[in-house]
């Protein structure tokens, strides 16, 4: 497959460059609670997602087909982001315009369009949103944050961060209304964890 050249800094390259000289003049502890979100703020998306099938259970067997789909539906996200990932050699905008940023800048042929962190932002803060309106809602803040904080740090362009939140929730938009397809089996599932405990009775 042919890939791409993409020149991410004739999209955006300004826009970037100001926020990353943003970044430069911002206090330390700033930007190290803004590494720390960047690099290891995925795993709210997980403890939401946990959070929103423990709600479920005490729903119907739809709710709780929503709610298992979530992780399914990141991961799927997380896969067709890449692809698109694959098709364009978009260097990364710390290789190509030789700014001062935040974290070290990731090696060559780590492709930078679009943002595989907002992507699967995105994807969680979409599908919470489809089974679950108030953690949906936290999701949807921290996904905006987490793309934020791609460019912050200097991994990204805008449009990377902007592309990725697009697709993450146009994937999770598609797939997780399909999930109630699934309810009869857990309902199915259910009813087999509980008969042994209505025949111990």
């Amino acid at each position: 497959m042919t890939s791409l050249a993409l020149g991410g800094a004739a999209i955006d390259g300004a826009a970037y460059t100001w926020i990353t000289g943003l970044a430069h003049r911002a206090p330390h502890g700033l930007n190290t609670a803004v590494a720390a979100w960047s690099d290891y703020g995925l795993a709210l998306f997980a403890v939401l997602m946990l959070l929103a099938w423990w709600r479920a259970r005490h729903r119907g067997p739809g709710a709780m087909a929503t709610a298992l789909a979530a992780p399914v539906t990141v991961v799927v996200a997380y896969a067709a982001n890449d692809l698109v990932k694959s098709l364009f050699d978009e260097q990364r905008p710390c290789r190509t315009l030789h700014t001062l940023t935040v974290e070290t800048c990731p090696g060559p042929g780590d492709w930078s369009f679009p943002s595989n962190h907002s992507a699967i932002a995105a994807a969680a803060a979409v599908a919470l949103l489809l089974c679950d309106r108030r953690l949906g809602r936290i999701a949807a803040v921290a996904a905006v944050l987490m793309a934020a904080s791609r460019v912050w740090i200097g991994a990204h362009y805008p449009h990377d961060a902007a592309v990725g939140l697009l697709t993450g929730g146009l994937v999770a938009w598609a797939l997780t209304p399909l999930a109630p397809r699934a309810a009869p089996a857990v309902a199915r599932l259910r009813a087999t964890r509980l008969r042994p405990l209505v025949a111990a009775r």
